[in-house]
């Protein structure tokens, strides 16, 4: 099948196995690069462990650490002459990469809020791993049904208490243009909280611990962003604002919970980055094409893997303990938040205009970044050519 990138305004719909490989082993030799150490994780389990900083988790612990990983995803098979999704043809290059090197790779594809799944990525790690060392949390999902009440909540992006006036860009049609976002209502902050706050860590990390799966001294990571002060009305300020929030709650309470095992809980808050999901929300795809070409200029740019080794490295498994904020966060967009950075930003947003968006802005980058993750736009890979789109992957499913 030859396949060709479909966008439909902030989803790709289409993926290209071979572009995703490649781009898959791209994010290999970096860490190959950088050199293995043997001062870390051992066996991790990666809960949305597919795309984005959850397969940069997987690739990093690795190839830099000789971690066996069990990813837990949610991801679409080819079907009917459909390609699979992006995180599926991820997952069968990373296994592929992982085993040719001797290492345990392995998943479960299905709903991670569900506690069927639960089950299922506990009973493998059982049979395959005994207990694990780290988990990872980098979930992104737009709606969760409750495991125990079976009600179904979806997350909404807007303000709290005002209406949201400002610019973004329209990443279809190229343009910038105006955007009023009326406040949420206490439901929507309610339901927002509940899909992206840390009730679902939780339960993932009391069910490890009930079924003894944790190691001693295990530790466990969610992923996390704030952002600039353009983007907090609609986001720090906002619906996901409360359900950050509420994922520090959790934070704590976990804690609390790992120390009979010696275990630790953090929180990483990282830099923005290029994700289907980040694509969706307002300000944020125009922030995004600004800071990167702020940064890119600056030598300070990180894309997910090199965000993840610095953070396994220099805060995770340092020799010191890992280095947190005041509200008890690891800080790894430190970069972004520099005051040089966001200054050179905030001197360029009422600057940019859609004349403007190619010359003011890395947009170019950001379309480029975007269409990567789907295995477009590599190099040396001809587009042109036929290629097999029913790639296995070792997965229980629901």
């Amino acid at each position: 099948m030859i396949i060709k990138p479909k966008v439909r305004g902030f989803v790709c719909i289409t993926a290209h196995p071979t572009g995703c490989e490649a781009h898959v082993q791209e994010q290999i030799n970096y860490i190959k690069k950088q050199g293995k150490t043997q001062n870390g994780p051992k066996k991790v389990l990666v809960i949305g462990g597919s795309t984005g900083y959850g397969l940069a988790s997987r690739i990093a612990a690795t190839f830099g650490y000789g971690a066996d990983t069990l990813g837990v995803f949610f991801e679409r098979p080819a079907n009917n002459g459909r390609p699979a999704s992006a995180g599926w043809y991820n997952t069968a290059a990373f296994e592929k990469a992982a085993r040719a090197e001797g290492y345990y790779a392995k998943s479960v594809n299905g709903d991670a809020f569900t506690d069927e799944i639960k089950q299922k990525t506990i009973t493998r790690i059982k049979e395959d791993l005994g207990k694990v060392d780290l988990v990872i949390y980098s979930l992104a999902a737009p709606r969760r049904t409750d495991p125990k009440t079976g009600e179904v909540y979806k997350s909404t992006l807007k303000p709290i208490g005002q209406t949201f006036d400002n610019k973004t860009v329209d990443t279809d049609k190229k343009i910038i243009h105006d955007i009023h976002l009326d406040p949420a209502n206490q439901e929507e902050i309610e339901a927002t909280r509940k899909v992206m706050g840390g009730e679902d860590w939780e339960l993932w990390i009391q069910a490890l611990q009930e079924a003894d799966v944790l190691s001693e001294g295990a530790q466990t990571i969610a992923y996390s962003y704030i952002g600039p002060k353009v983007t907090y009305p609609i986001y720090y300020q906002g619906t996901i604002g409360k359900a950050k929030e509420d994922l520090e709650r959790a934070n704590k309470a976990i804690n609390k919970a790992l120390a009979p095992l010696s275990g630790k809980a953090y929180i990483s808050v990282n830099k923005v980055v290029v994700t289907q999901a980040s694509s969706a929300i307002p300000v944020v795809p125009l922030y995004t094409s600004l800071v990167f070409k702020v940064m890119k200029e600056q030598g300070l740019h990180e894309d997910c893997i090199e965000q993840i080794h610095r953070l396994f490295t220099t805060q995770l498994f340092a020799s010191k303990t890992p280095t947190l904020d005041e509200a008890g966060r690891i800080r790894i967009d430190d970069w972004e938040m520099r005051p040089e950075v966001q200054d050179a930003v905030a001197n360029l947003w009422p600057q940019v205009t859609t004349e403007s968006l190619y010359t003011l802005s890395d947009f170019a980058g950001y379309q480029a970044n975007f269409l990567k993750l789907f295995g477009f736009g590599i190099e040396g890979i001809n587009y042109d050519e036929d290629v097999a789109i029913d790639i296995p992957i070792d997965a229980l499913t629901e």
